[in-house]
């Protein structure tokens, strides 16, 4: 899709997704950042599940914890991207859905990994070290991290938890963090030399640097016309205030049907989201022309046009 043109003048071509804030026209610096199509991952850290990890969900699978073949068949359809956060952040992804948990019985009281279904290799403080040096080299480009769901936290652990990862996000990112309160926009951000938007899904928390949870609109179905059905209902009850994500993830059955897709041996769920993000991405590009759109999550964020197309609304909404 060829960038368009306004009042007779080309605009700008993106021409690295790794900095293509940046590289906006002018006139989208100083609209708010809910106003700009952002691209983002859902489940952005199941490239790193580990297959020695216990079950984390769903709950009628943990029983089978022990057993690695169960244990493989969950992390084949439970992994929904392929490249790394750094990776992700290079292709041009913004918005990170993560989602936390604790693992049973780890010795250090207060180390904390991702999940989904499994949990990752990698534990979230070297994650969020490596997005934070991202973010150190990239200072134009405004990252959006979404912490969720909290699995695994004890009610006896659960505000001691809590307190150190927020104190260890706010020590870390620092003088980068973009405290909530009115929307900002890329020349706000830029003003102030902040570039980090964290929000954080936890009713206790009233840290005045951390923003409530984003509305998230899911499809909740492996059916691509159903998903697009019920994400359009709800865009066209109208533009939220703040942030609000249109994910266009598919989402398997919460039931036995689940066994239609898991038992097949020669298929996994990144199989899936590559033959149907194409036609997910058309629907997006039609359905922008009618509604609003922010953040569009996808999985296999990092696959085909998925950043290009999104980007482009930003140029396309100007006419």
């Amino acid at each position: 899709m060829p960038v368009s043109a306004e009042k007779g003048k080309r605009t700008k071509e993106v021409t690295s997704y790794g900095d293509w804030m940046s590289q906006l026209p002018p006139d989208r610096h100083s609209v708010p950042l809910s106003d700009l199509a952002i691209p983002g991952s859902h489940d952005s850290m199941s490239y790193d599940l580990d297959i020695n990890s216990s079950i984390i969900e769903p709950d009628r699978l943990k029983k089978f914890s022990k057993i690695c073949c169960a244990r493989k068949i969950v992390r084949k359809w439970a992994m929904t991207q392929e490249e790394t956060i750094t990776k992700q952040l290079d292709a041009g992804v913004r918005y990170f859905d993560l989602r936390i948990a604790r693992k049973p019985n780890d010795p250090n009281p207060t180390r904390l990994y991702f999940y989904h279904g499994l949990c990752t290799r990698t534990d979230v403080e070297t994650v969020l070290k490596d997005i934070n040096d991202w973010a150190g080299r990239h200072p134009k480009e405004i990252l959006i991290l979404a912490f969720s769901h909290f699995k695994g936290f004890d009610k006896s652990t659960e505000k001691q938890l809590h307190t150190h990862l927020i104190n260890f996000i706010k020590t870390l990112f620092g003088a980068k963090l973009i405290p909530k309160g009115a929307i900002p926009t890329l020349k706000s951000c830029w003003d102030k030399g902040r570039n980090v938007i964290v929000s954080y899904d936890y009713a206790a928390s009233q840290d005045p640097e951390l923003w409530r949870k984003i509305l998230y609109y899911y499809g909740n179905s492996m059916n691509l016309t159903e998903v697009e059905s019920k994400l359009q209902q709800e865009l066209k009850k109208g533009k939220p205030y703040g942030f609000f994500v249109c994910g266009l993830n598919l989402t398997l059955p919460d039931n036995a049907r689940i066994l239609k897709y898991t038992l097949r041996l020669f298929d996994n769920f990144l199989n899936v989201v590559r033959r149907s993000l194409p036609m997910l991405l058309q629907w997006v590009t039609v359905q922008a022309g009618k509604t609003p759109m922010n953040i569009v999550a996808s999985d296999l964020a990092t696959y085909g046009d998925f950043v290009p197309t999104v980007v482009k609304l930003n140029i396309s909404k100007r006419v």
